[in-house]
């Protein structure tokens, strides 16, 4: 239960204002402030995979640098050490700051209108610069610009194309003129609205657009003092950084403010500690530990926080997926409808809890992103779902799975994926159907073996048996759920227990019960038994009986790496 002295966990507040000032539980990456000054470019990147804390920590520097922000917000946290670095910088500049998460849309008018909104919606936040004694009625009038409402109602903000291009130029021109400092140009999340056009088909608009904005903006703007982007590509300069050579990146394999994206295990005994959580540590590093930006391991933060905050009203949850809903999985599944033999086996090697060695790109544009299944590779390095662990050679790189939360998203994808290329051919579905029903083992046997040979298996390694059992208890009951005339249960109670597949046939009576196991020692005729076993012991057949059913199969199915075997009786 949360306890009224704790602090609140800041699910989904990513106001770093609002979490100092509301009494939200914060971990302290304030230290980055520092760090940033003294490395920074002049234009710097960071890359890292979606809910690692990029705009959390946008915001933080935002609220550090701007002028007349509020200083007691870093009050006693790492930052406020610095007392040089908070003197010369802490207040001292204007600041823009704009999230382009939000432009998405089916079209790049509609697109378009959106960047105006977060454009607007900034500079509207300087209103006071029509009052300015600094600027001239000139420069009165091209802020007007930025801010002049649209009277037709299409959008809200009036600007032009050219006008919404040269924004970032103009806002911070008449900021540094009115402040009297070079202005600080934050942009979080900059390339979402090139993956949403990429997937809409306006991508070139969208390209043209961004490309025009950065560069005016931090290219040749001699008010910039510096600027700070976030994303979770590095995308190519022949794409949107074209000529800015004054680009430093930060990416997950530098190490420099490696741990500033996402937490460290100190951080999180720590977090532990203060919700009297210690002995969930082991869990949640299982789940989700083991990314390595850098030389830095860490966890997801969004994940740590969302477990953590449903652990302090039921204490005995076990740990949930929570990333594969804020990000999008089509990276796996373009990995998985182009795989070629080689990307078979370097896939059961990663979900078996090996390395594979992948060439991984820098740089990516978003229209050759799945032009070849290497820079497949390099997206899912890139997006989170892969991890270095270890470098081979230059871009060379040995990846893993980072945690048991990514390995189950794989696994899901993998089994839905192989359940869809099942269903393409209906013929030997069928087939496979029948067999059931029949109690046909040669041929049960012959088809589930086919099926496995075809697609990806799971390896005799890591992954926990009851995993590789529910693995294919998942896959099969896809296949069997084809027949929608039957009536297929997954871990239905019958008996004393709960059987793994149930299929009743009511226009023919037949009901089938089947038990599936896993063979660790490659012992198939051992483990049907004991299926079978299982479903005698714990009277699985009950239910079946109590529903009618007058001819009863019971099934047994071993399976071990891309062998299976089956065995039925019929009662």
């Amino acid at each position: 239960m949360y306890d009224k002295e704790r602090k609140m966990l800041p699910i989904g507040i990513e106001n770093f204002k609002e979490i100092r000032t509301d009494d939200f539980y914060y971990v302290d990456k304030t230290a980055m402030i520092g760090d940033l000054i003294r490395r920074r470019g002049k234009v710097n990147l960071f890359t890292r995979p979606r809910r690692f804390g990029k705009s959390l920590n946008i915001a933080m520097l935002h609220n550090f640098f701007e002028v007349g922000g509020d200083k007691t917000i870093f009050d006693d946290l790492a930052i406020s050490k610095e007392k040089e670095i908070c003197e010369r910088y802490m207040g001292k500049f204007p600041v823009v700051s704009i999230s382009l998460k939000s432009v998405n849309a089916a079209d790049y008018t509609t697109a378009r209108a959106l960047m105006r909104d977060v454009i607007g919606n900034e500079a509207l936040r300087f209103y006071d610069l029509l009052d300015s004694d600094q600027l001239t009625s000139t420069e009165k009038e091209l802020y007007r610009q930025l801010i002049t409402v649209d009277q037709t109602g299409q959008s809200i903000y009036a600007m032009s194309e050219a006008v919404l291009m040269g924004s970032l130029k103009t806002l911070s021109m008449l900021l540094e003129k009115h402040y009297g400092r070079k202005t600080i140009i934050l942009i979080d999340e900059y390339d979402v609205p090139l993956a949403k056009a990429n997937a809409q088909g306006y991508y070139d608009q969208m390209v043209l657009l961004i490309r025009n904005m950065l560069e005016n903006g931090l290219k040749t703007n001699n008010s910039l003092g510096f600027a700070v982007l976030t994303g979770c590509l590095r995308i190519s300069k022949e794409s949107i950084f074209t000529g800015l050579n004054n680009l430093k990146v930060f990416s997950v394999t530098d190490t420099d403010c490696d741990s500033y994206f996402g937490f460290t295990d100190e951080e999180v005994k720590k977090m532990l500690v203060y919700y009297d959580l210690n002995d969930k540590h082991d869990a949640i590093k299982e789940w989700y530990d083991g990314y390595h930006f850098g030389d830095a391991e860490v966890y997801c933060p969004w994940d740590v926080i969302s477990y953590v905050d449903k652990l302090l009203t039921k204490r005995t949850l076990p740990p949930q997926d929570y990333w594969s809903n804020t990000s999008g999985n089509e990276v796996v599944r373009k990995l998985l409808e182009n795989a070629t033999p080689d990307t078979r086996n370097a896939i059961e090697r990663l979900i078996a809890g090996e390395s594979i060695q992948k060439r991984i790109k820098k740089e990516l544009t978003y229209r050759g992103l799945y032009d070849n299944i290497e820079n497949v590779w390099s997206v899912l390095f890139a997006t989170g779902y892969l991890t270095q662990d270890g470098e081979a050679d230059g871009d060379v790189l040995e990846l893993v799975i980072p945690n048991r939360e990514i390995h189950n998203i794989f696994m899901t994808r993998i089994r839905d994926w192989m359940q869809t290329k099942a269903r393409e051919d209906k013929a030997r579905l069928h087939a496979f159907c029948e067999a059931f029903r029949d109690a046909d083992q040669e041929r049960a046997q012959a088809i589930f073996t086919q099926y496995l040979n075809e697609t990806i298996s799971v390896r005799d390694t890591a992954v926990r048996k009851e995993l590789k059992e529910n693995f294919y208890h998942g896959f099969l009951l896809g296949l069997l759920r084809f027949r929608e005339d039957w009536k297929v249960l997954s871990n239905r109670e019958s008996g004393e227990g709960y059987a793994d597949i149930v299929i009743e046939l009511f226009s023919e009576k037949i009901g089938i019960v089947i038990e599936v196991k896993y063979a660790e020692n490659g012992n198939l005729d051992a483990s049907c038994k004991a299926a079978l076993r299982q479903i005698k012991k714990e009277s699985y057949v009950d239910q079946l009986c109590l529903d009618g059913m007058e001819k009863l199969i019971k099934c047994g199915i071993a399976c071990y790496v891309k062998k299976c075997q089956v065995v039925f009786e019929a009662m």
